[in-house]
């Protein structure tokens, strides 16, 4: 088994220049809500990142070899306004984005975040609609934040949780932090109305692979939707390996030792997750039993749907979870740009992007898919 070593750099300096290419923001691009990149994929999902702070270390995320006591997180000033995510936002659904995802980081420690809610769910999409506004957290405070979330605006969350061990769970956010608090959170959403609720569990092999038909069993019949995703070379400091990679389908075949499973349908464009619903004794998908998914940008990639931009804590936009640079919309936003401008630009970024990492990366030497210097995901989202 090779090595694992942590490159100890601060790879947010490689978001701060833009791409040599970037646009020309005084040259209009048209705004149709139907923008496509050069191959073919719509804007449709925009992830917008509110904190690079987390109170966890997860191993596989911000390990506290890298993002200890002494890291140096963006300053206040640096963030984005509650104002200046709320008119990027808009200016994005422009272009037909219809849902946002706020991430962070944990991003229920961006103080009074349920302002910044309120004002994303005031605003519409192209055909008057609201946005599928959701947020993504590792739950640690959702159990007291959930009622002011809902009535917020906030429309349902996905919950971060690798096992239901809790030795197991310990060892992996590294803070020492147990299950049953972020079992509590999800309760508390659900009483919110917070939902349909998804749980999002991180498998890496060697660590916490025998969790998994530990959790599948726990929420099986719950109405809450388990998502197994494959471990990624997401940034450059969780001395990621191939090695580590526990493939979706070793997953679904240890469930379907002992839970029935059948393949469903996407719900959705461009969906990541490839559903299976629990089975009943005619092999038919039972909904009262419920479903999960399986997240394999590893080892099936689906870039070729992906419609997803990512926006920084700091304002720079992301074509692809994987970048290693991005452009700099908080210039714009801070400086004498109008509206038409910065949706220009907007949309000719999107129109020049031909990002696919996950299905070029088995093309690639070892090297360079296992240590390229992607931006950390605590920075831009997951």
């Amino acid at each position: 088994m090779s090595e694992r070593v942590i490159p100890l750099l601060d790879h947010r300096s490689a978001a701060l220049a833009p791409p040599s290419s970037a646009p020309d923001p005084h040259t209009p691009a048209a705004i149709s809500g139907r923008v496509s990149d050069r191959l073919g994929r719509p804007l449709r999902d925009l992830r917008i990142s509110v904190t690079d702070r987390c109170n966890f270390r997860c191993t596989y995320c911000m390990p506290k070899e890298i993002f200890g006591k002494d890291h140096p997180f963006l300053p206040h000033a640096s963030l984005l306004t509650f104002e200046e995510i709320t008119r990027i936002a808009r200016l994005f659904i422009t272009h037909g984005v219809q849902k946002i995802r706020l991430t962070g980081g944990e991003p229920l420690l961006r103080k009074n975040i349920e302002v910044l809610i309120g004002q994303l769910a005031a605003l519409r999409t192209l055909d008057g609609k609201p946005l599928d506004l959701t947020l993504t957290t590792n739950g640690s405070i959702l159990a007291r934040k959930a009622k002011a979330l809902k009535a917020a605006g906030l429309q349902r969350v996905t919950v971060s949780l690798d096992g239901m061990d809790d030795a197991v769970f310990r060892s992996m956010n590294d803070v020492d932090f147990p299950v049953a608090d972020v079992l509590a959170g999800i309760e508390a959403a659900r009483a919110a109305g917070l939902g349909p609720i998804k749980v999002n569990m991180v498998v890496k092999r060697g660590t916490n692979e025998r969790e998994i038909l530990p959790m599948a069993r726990h929420f099986r019949g719950t109405g809450i939707v388990l998502r197994f995703i494959e471990y990624m070379d997401v940034g450059a400091t969780n001395g990621w390996r191939m090695d580590e990679v526990l493939p979706s389908s070793a997953v679904v075949q240890l469930l379907r030792t002992e839970l029935p499973l059948v393949p469903l349908e996407p719900t959705a464009p461009g969906e990541t997750a490839e559903r299976w619903g629990y089975a009943d004794a005619s092999g038919r998908h039972d909904p009262q039993l419920g479903e999960i998914g399986v997240i394999s940008s590893v080892t099936h990639a689906f870039c070729g749907s992906c419609n997803r931009a990512r926006l920084s804590t700091e304002g720079k936009l992301f074509l692809c979870l994987f970048a290693s640079r991005g452009y700099d919309l908080r210039g714009l936003l801070r400086g004498d740009a109008t509206d038409e401008e910065i949706a220009s630009t907007i949309g000719r970024i999107w129109q020049g992007r031909s990002d696919r990492y996950s299905e070029l990366r088995s093309t690639m030497a070892p090297d360079a898919a296992g240590g390229a210097r992607h931006i950390e995901m605590s920075y831009i989202g997951g």
